[in-house]
């Protein structure tokens, strides 16, 4: 009788420890890089909407992406002045000027010529905070009201622009309409 004891007592602190485990682990992993399945912020909780590999002309992977949102907001209300988040894993080398390039040309293609004007100085801010990347960086970027759209990069904070009507524009490089990859931003937005 006190073999079975204590084997229960075993199993069930087996049970709790793998429950314990599972229950705190990570949500996803995509192209080997592991995203959580929520984000903390200072008042509310982000969780995991969707996450995805960019592969350039179909032959090579360039990052893994997650996008976080709040727990009520589906991935299409992405535009809303709600807080959101969108991380990207490196699997190459890239020059900063590579960021400010590929951003603004994009940012052009995406954008009517008037509302590129009303963020144009912000963004020539905002690009003078990428720094060259190696394959295992991650870039994130935050947006909350009070602190607009931060860039971080492995979690260091590099600087942020302020105004909803940045994040809109700078998050639909990869959200938007006119994404750089239709498939990718649909992986990211699936939980909306």
């Amino acid at each position: 009788m006190k073999r079975f004891s204590m084997r229960l007592k075993t199993g069930g602190l087996i049970s709790l420890a793998v429950f314990l485990f599972v229950s705190h682990a990570p949500a996803i992993e995509v192209g080997g890089v592991t995203f959580a399945d929520r984000y903390p912020l200072e008042k509310t909780n982000l969780r995991l909407t969707g996450a995805a590999v960019l592969k350039w002309a179909l032959w090579f992977d360039v990052y893994a992406g997650a996008f976080y949102l709040p727990e009520r907001v589906a991935g299409k209300d992405w535009t809303e002045d709600v807080p959101k988040r969108l991380e990207l894993s490196y699997f190459r080398n890239f020059k900063a000027e590579d960021f400010t390039t590929t951003s603004d040309k994009l940012l052009r293609n995406n954008l009517s010529a008037e509302d590129y004007r009303s963020v144009e100085k912000r963004l020539q801010e905002f690009y003078q905070l990428f720094r060259d990347i190696n394959p295992g960086d991650r870039y994130s970027l935050t947006y909350q009201a009070a602190g607009g759209t931060e860039l971080r990069l492995n979690d260091e904070l590099l600087g942020a622009a302020p105004g909803a009507d940045f994040a809109v524009a700078y998050f639909g490089i990869w959200l938007g309409p006119q994404p750089i990859s239709e498939s990718f931003r649909d992986r990211l937005l699936k939980g909306g």
